[in-house]
């Protein structure tokens, strides 16, 4: 898909054989999550296209050749400041969303992942997340709202409170995610997530099968994202680690 360095380093899994485990071996739903490179959307549309997901995860990792968050490749290295991180971050996220390519769209506000170790910019970031909003409204995508962020330096659920209103006011439905990268992490904190979804008036998640969106009731779409028990027991290949499906860049 991408010749980046970390690309070629990392995207190394048999996709296929991926996802003949998650049909044949689990009783999970088939996901994936993907990065949005612009300019490669034909490429990726047809390797998506190809596959029988239940849902596509779209995200944002890089601008650019620069990571927004990691060390190596990182972009904070080399922008002039904040404004620029967070401008090209949340334009680039509207385009991810405005492709068509994606089901959901991952931690919308990854940019602050780094807490207080990078500058955020100052006074209302509303001003940021308004350059997604016209992508995420024609679209029709859902939004994430993951609890990653719970374990990450920012300390806080992707997205925040105000974008996430932001989102809702724009039509955007809501999908439920842990982004768990250990088994012991799936479902982690979801009753802060809900919390969150019951002050922001959500009373519906997403669910998906073959690419098929329909609303549940929260504790129905909840229980749904849990893992069975035949699921958390089996064995499973490289690269295969989400409540629901791969989450892998």
């Amino acid at each position: 898909m991408w010749r980046h360095p970390f690309w070629v380093q990392q995207a190394n899994d048999d996709l296929d054989a991926y996802c003949a485990f998650v049909r044949e071996q689990t009783d999970l739903r088939l996901g994936i999550e993907a990065d949005f490179v612009p300019g490669a959307e034909e490429r990726l549309a047809s390797l998506l296209d190809a596959r029988d997901f239940d849902y596509v995860v779209g995200s944002v990792h890089f601008l650019s050749d620069g990571a927004v968050d990691m060390d190596d490749y990182s972009v904070w290295k080399t922008a002039a400041d904040p404004e620029e991180v967070w401008e090209r971050y949340f334009q680039t996220l509207g385009q991810a969303a405005a492709s068509g390519l994606f089901d959901v769209l991952a931690h919308p506000d990854l940019v602050k992942v780094w807490g207080a170790q990078r500058p955020r910019p100052r006074g209302d970031l509303r001003r940021f997340y308004e350059l997604a909003l016209e992508g995420i409204a024609a679209s029709g995508i859902a939004v994430e709202v993951s609890t990653a962020g719970l374990r990450k330096r920012a300390g806080e659920i992707y997205p925040a409170p105000a974008f996430l209103e932001m989102c809702l006011q724009a039509g955007a439905p809501v999908a439920l995610s842990s982004d768990a990268h250990r088994p012991e992490d799936v479902g982690a904190d979801y009753d802060r997530a809900l919390e969150l979804l019951g002050r922001a008036g959500v009373g519906e998640l997403c669910v998906f099968d073959r690419r098929r969106r329909r609303m549940a009731a929260i504790a129905g779409a909840a229980a749904e994202a849990q893992p069975s028990r035949r699921a958390a027991h089996a064995p499973r290949p490289a690269g295969a680690g989400d409540q629901a499906g791969a989450r892998s860049r």
